[in-house]
């Protein structure tokens, strides 16, 4: 009887009205760490991937032709390819696995959006295999180059219109808006505002968005509503 008894002061809810409060935010703390998706889980994988292929790019197919580093023709590509084939299932399966823990329209939402990363960029990788060796080294070189670039683009423009997050929205646009500066630019040219400003500004924005998502959780712990109180 007396365990009994314990359970029941335990299941009880608190008999002050800001000690219930604060369970209250304690718990939406919670929900908020575990179904929110980390942003740095989506940004930091593309911006690294980025700097390092586009990086050897512009190394290996600098403006005019011109080569800085010597290496293999076919390096820049495989490492495109491997990389691309490699951020894109890691972004589907991180998508997936976030809102397989939440059910309802979110939850298909997030799931499509993830597979959309995986078949978009598959069909596209299949297009620029047939297509590209019709073209001349400079432009099949600026092709492989810019079509990754313009669809994830498009997914991230895609994606805030989706949740109507403004923060994915602006940076599918600073993504798309570099990609056309890179692509008028040219050969060579296109890497190295790829690598800088889209690699760089996914890691960025990975960063600011994180710190962001700290701050908000921290607004919602106990603490943060006994002060205000």
């Amino acid at each position: 009887m007396r365990d009994e008894f314990v359970d029941d002061l335990r299941d009880a809810p608190p008999p002050d009205p800001v000690a219930a409060l604060r369970l209250i935010e304690r718990q939406r703390a919670e929900a908020i760490r575990r179904f929110s998706p980390d942003p740095r889980l989506y940004h930091w994988p593309w911006g690294l991937a980025w700097l390092i292929v586009f990086g050897l790019f512009f190394l290996r197919y600098g403006p005019g032709g011109r080569t800085f580093v010597a290496m293999p023709d076919w390096l820049p590509l495989a490492v495109l390819a491997v990389a691309m084939i490699a951020v894109t299932v890691f972004t589907a399966v991180t998508s997936s696995r976030t809102y397989s823990q939440i059910s309802g329209e979110s939850a298909r939402r997030g799931a499509w959006y993830g597979y959309a990363w995986f078949v978009g960029f598959a069909g596209l990788f299949a297009t620029l295999a047939r297509v590209t060796p019709a073209l001349p080294p400079d432009l099949r070189t600026l092709a492989w180059s810019a079509a990754p670039v313009a669809l994830t683009g498009v997914l991230y423009l895609a994606g805030g219109a989706v949740w109507l997050d403004r923060n994915l929205f602006v940076l599918g646009a600073w993504i798309s808006g570099s990609n056309i500066v890179g692509v008028v630019a040219g050969p060579g040219w296109h890497s190295l505002v790829t690598a800088l400003a889209g690699g760089g500004g996914m890691l960025v924005t990975g960063w600011l968005l994180h710190r962001a998502a700290v701050r908000a959780t921290r607004g919602h712990e106990p603490d943060g509503v006994g002060a205000s109180g």
